[in-house]
């Protein structure tokens, strides 16, 4: 008789194998990739505004169509992934950012910077859904939400050493060269990825000629199959649905995603106006390019620290509680912002500092969302679900990016309040959300962990 193995079964009960922890730390490193790229362009555009004579409000447009682009990679990428594989997806929407990226450095206008602009978010916009799944169908259960926040940690720490390297670069090969930088090592990453990331092994399970690759998949995570075992994933009643936005509202999803969509839309929405006119707005106020390059590479660093505990806050308290006072204590420290002053020959230490726990917890936030939506969605449309969940984030991040010039015009006050009311949004939506990933000790007894894995 044929060995039938329950593939989500395996894997949540097995132990986090060093072969998951390698694939995990690929991933990551895509991550990094595309945290920096994201944010190049908010690092450029002071160079950009003293070498093309412009104003800063030409840019709201250029920056808006990358979110744009963010939106539609988003989706695409995520039905990409689960029609065809997560791999498959990841390799080329890492292809398509450093491609864009590294083109953008020969531009000498706004038509070009704008067209490349897009391509950049198509692909940026694409890779963290597919990461976010990848990642979460290797992990066991219990590592879960420490797995998918360890690479997301990424998005930040790729902005706080694009960071560093923009303030190191920009002074001595300006814009063009930090373009070229961001763009290339990405590319060589997608090589390394092609000849080293492997399929999921939940998506595998679902495709029966590919089982005799799952078997070998399985060798070198640790488990032992002879040729001819089947397999099957007890998260697949049926797979009709598979990459359907209708899913998403299916009975029993419906407030899920809804919660969502408004928390990714608003908490997206306030870090996308950091990263894309943080710098210009710090530069307006009278401080150096270095300064406010500065002051935004420490708001991922903050970010950074925030994911570290907030990923060991998640397992021992599970999502809700951590998520809902994270967002209003960034609310709080957005409007603690509003005491600071800001002077072009100050002591600028205090606002760094500041901007550094904003980071923290805007970001702690945003990236254990990811991981709550792995959590919610079944196998199915796990990337299809992440993927529209950020997209959503991408069109607030959008609306910030349009309004930007219009808020930094208004003062540091609008921009402090502006990040304040939205992260009380963002709350307000976690809050809606009824399937929260349990505490450790409550996974046994949580019936929507046994529908979900």
């Amino acid at each position: 008789m044929t060995q039938t193995v329950n593939i989500a079964a395996l894997l949540d009960g097995s132990s986090w194998s060093r072969y998951q922890k390698l694939v995990t730390a690929l991933a990551a490193i895509a991550v990094i990739f595309d945290g920096f790229d994201i944010q190049i362009l908010g690092f450029a555009i002071p160079s950009l505004i003293r070498e093309w004579h412009v104003a800063r409000s030409a840019f709201a447009p250029v920056l808006a169509v990358g979110l744009a682009g963010m939106a539609v990679g988003g989706p695409v990428g995520g039905y990409f992934g689960d029609r065809f594989g997560r791999r498959p997806a990841l390799i080329i929407c890492v292809a398509i950012f450093g491609v864009a990226t590294i083109a953008t450095a020969l531009v000498h206008g706004f038509l070009w910077l704008t067209i490349l602009r897009v391509f950049t978010g198509i692909g940026t916009g694409g890779t963290v859904p597919n990461v976010s799944v990848l990642t979460a169908e290797f992990a066991p259960l219990r590592r879960r939400p420490t797995a998918v926040k360890l690479t997301l940690v990424c998005l930040p720490l790729g902005g706080m050493l694009g960071g560093a390297l923009a303030a190191w670069v920009l002074p001595r090969f300006g814009w063009r060269g930090l373009y070229a930088v961001g763009g290339g090592l990405p590319l060589v990453f997608a090589l390394v990825m092609l000849a080293a990331l492997p399929e999921s092994p939940r998506f595998l399970a679902r495709q029966s000629e590919r089982w005799a690759r799952l078997v070998g998949l399985l060798n070198r995570i640790g488990h032992s199959f002879p040729p001819g075992t089947a397999f099957e994933d007890e998260a697949e009643p049926g797979g009709a649905n598979r990459g359907s936005l209708r899913a998403l509202f299916a009975p029993g999803l419906a407030r899920e995603t809804a919660g969502l969509w408004i928390a990714f839309f608003f908490c997206l929405g306030s870090i996308y106006l950091v990263f894309g006119w943080l710098p210009t707005m710090l530069t307006v106020r009278g401080l150096s390019l270095a300064t406010a390059s500065s002051g935004l590479a420490i708001y991922n660093f903050g970010g950074v620290l925030g994911i570290l505990i907030w990923a060991m806050l998640l397992p021992v308290l599970g999502s809700r509680g951590p998520l809902l006072s994270g967002s209003l204590a960034g609310a709080a420290s957005a409007l603690a912002l509003l005491l600071v002053p800001i002077q072009a020959h100050g002591d600028h230490r205090l606002l760094i500092a500041c901007l550094g726990i904003n980071g923290l917890l805007a970001n702690a936030v945003q990236t254990s969302m990811y991981a709550l939506a792995a959590h919610v969605y079944p196998t199915s449309i796990r990337a299809t679900g992440v993927a529209y969940s950020a997209t959503i984030g991408r069109i607030g991040g959008l609306l910030a990016s349009l309004v930007g010039a219009w808020i930094i015009q208004s003062g540091t006050a609008t921009y402090w309040a502006t990040l304040a009311i939205s992260m009380v949004c963002a709350a307000a939506g976690l809050a809606w959300v009824r399937s929260h990933y349990p505490a450790i000790g409550k996974l046994e007894e949580s019936p929507r962990v046994a529908a979900t894995v």
